[in-house]
């Protein structure tokens, strides 16, 4: 599931042409005299839901694809500038509306068959299907504004937009290629063989899928990437296990007895967790700061429930969250309360935008504004589209970790005639419940996305429809008109300011409890782990680490 301070160097308005090439300016981000080799053990959570890159939409199976699949264009992780991938050479016209690329000659899919451009038009054609045939409708927003891509030589494809939107190019470059022979048109059993398995043509092979497990990738040695000297430092293990640790706790007592080698940290595992007398020694834990986006939590009421209509009953369910008691008990300090539907430091969030206060007394009264009274048990209950109805929902969680959260808003809610119940649901089942919109109200996590931002695919009322990713079913025609508007854009100053709009008035409806923004990001490592830094500008980076050879 996914969601710039643009240093996007080749984006130029309509009046000029852009031309890359590969390797120029590329520098390696890594060290190009680590030593390559050795089994790299890290931590995903959750299993992912399936591993076909058409139809998956959790960010652990993103973190999978990373490693197999490879994209026309990649980022640079210091400077956020698209460099050559499977394309080598790529240009923009004067128009702004056509993009053309070459394509690297010599790459292979990890079955031995070469990656060709009708490969390219398939990917792209595959999101587009008209009947949403590959399950892709939460990648759409993103493309619908790229009217064709056509094959115009041996290893050249063009892509034609329909007209100027800020991320066309961006979308074009980041389209993961598949190959057409293997993704195209399959049967059921296929189809369910595709969802535990992946073909890409990237720097590691899937080897095994052990349910429940973990997950295993080894070195493709006949990678294209090998050949070329800006991947000096580049992936340089020979194998990666990817294990599903969801309790934080057994996860940290796993990487210092050696079966982890990285693990991501909550700030209360970072502060009270990761210590002992290995720590600092053996393991060891990081605190680092760059310009990744950030993500934030929420918890999201479905709108299609008649509980949740009315913004009365959702602000003042928002004013019954004490954010920063949970802030001080389990963030200690390293979050502040969200203001709306994206990271603070953003430059599309509004700053005149202030998070909602824990304010029982307001929450009273717009619930008593609402015509909500107390029964004969206490819980606060109102006649709704003709039937009594008591103010008592359920929310979903996938992850135990945040049960605790919940369980501070259900005891402050409990005292003001709201009856709040927790459901820990297994990840998979989830997200099942979320497509199928059978739920009440659903606790969850955004990724930061890209830098520029976009909200289409979240809070846009076309993103409702077949599986997207507005599961709560926010529909708003000014947010709508905005978002439209603000694609068009490609003055950024001017984006900002539309979309900051769009920013404010999601935060006024209320469609989630916006909860937690961060600054950091903490993760711990074994020593044997080595990297020239803590972090990249864009990313920690791991990607560029090695292993300590032995002494």
């Amino acid at each position: 599931m996914s969601i710039k301070l643009f240093v996007l160097i080749l984006w130029v308005l309509s009046s000029s042409h852009v031309f890359g090439v590969e390797n120029s300016p590329n520098q390696t981000l890594g060290n190009p005299n680590a030593p390559k080799g050795g089994t790299f053990m890290l931590n995903l959570g959750n299993e992912p839901t399936t591993l076909n890159p058409l139809s998956s939409t959790d960010l652990t199976s993103t973190q999978v694809q990373e490693y197999i699949v490879e994209t026309l264009l990649r980022r640079n992780l210091d400077t956020y500038a698209w460099e050559a991938s499977l394309a080598t050479e790529w240009s923009i016209s004067d128009s702004g509306l056509v993009y053309e690329f070459t394509l690297r000659e010599g790459a292979t899919w990890h079955d031995g068959k070469p990656v060709t451009v009708e490969d390219v038009k398939f990917s792209f054609e595959a999101i587009m299907h008209p009947d949403n045939k590959y399950k892709t409708a939460h990648s759409k927003a993103y493309y619908e504004n790229i009217e064709k891509v056509e094959i115009i030589g041996k290893n050249r494809v063009r892509f034609t937009a329909k007209s100027l939107y800020f991320r066309n190019f961006d979308s074009v470059a980041g389209l993961a290629i598949l190959p057409r022979h293997a993704y195209e048109n399959p049967t059921k059993e296929q189809e369910r063989i595709l969802n535990r398995t992946i073909i890409g043509s990237g720097p590691y092979k899937l080897d095994l899928f052990n349910r429940g497990r973990n997950i295993v990738l080894l070195a493709n040695k006949d990678w294209w990437g090998h050949k070329d000297p800006v991947n000096a430092g580049y992936y340089n293990f020979d194998r990666i296990v990817m294990r599903f640790v969801r309790d934080g706790t057994v996860a940290l007592q796993r990487l210092t007895r050696g079966d982890l080698d990285f693990n991501a940290l909550s700030p209360e595992e970072y502060e009270q967790k990761a210590v002992g007398p290995r720590w600092g020694k053996d393991v060891f834990k990081v605190k680092v700061k760059n310009q990744q986006p950030k993500g934030y939590t929420f918890i999201g009421w479905n709108l299609q429930n008649p509980l949740f209509a009315s913004r009365n009953v959702r602000l003042a369910l928002y004013h019954l969250i004490n954010r920063q008691e949970m802030i001080d008990k389990f963030l200690f300090g390293h979050s502040a309360p969200a203001a709306g539907p994206l990271y603070s430091q953003s430059i599309y969030a509004d700053p005149n935008v202030k998070p909602v206060p824990y304010d029982p007394q307001k929450a009273r009264e717009l619930l008593a504004a609402d015509g909500w009274k107390a029964g004969s048990d206490g819980i606060l209950a109102k006649n709704l589209n003709g039937q009594q109805r008591k103010l008592s929902f359920t929310i979903i969680v996938p992850n135990e970790v945040f049960v605790k959260y919940l369980t501070v808003f259900r005891e402050n809610a409990s005292q003001q005639g709201v009856d709040v119940n927790i459901r820990l649901i297994e990840w998979n089942s989830f997200v099942n419940l979320l497509n199928e919109r059978n739920f009440e109200a659903v606790t969850l996590a955004w990724s930061g996305g890209a830098v520029d931002w976009d909200p289409k695919q979240i809070w846009h009322s076309d993103s409702a429809t077949n599986q997207g990713s507005n599961f709560t079913n926010y529909k708003n025609p000014t947010v709508d008109k905005l978002i439209d508007e603000s694609r068009s854009l490609m003055d950024q100053e001017e984006r900002v300011k539309k979309l900051r709009e769009v920013y404010r008035i999601i935060a006024e409806d209320a469609p989630y409890a916006f909860l937690f923004n961060t600054e950091h990001t903490f993760y711990s490592h074994t020593k044997r782990m080595m990297r020239k830094q803590d972090t990249l500008k864009f990313s920690v980076g791991t990607n560029y680490w090695w292993i300590a050879p032995p002494k």
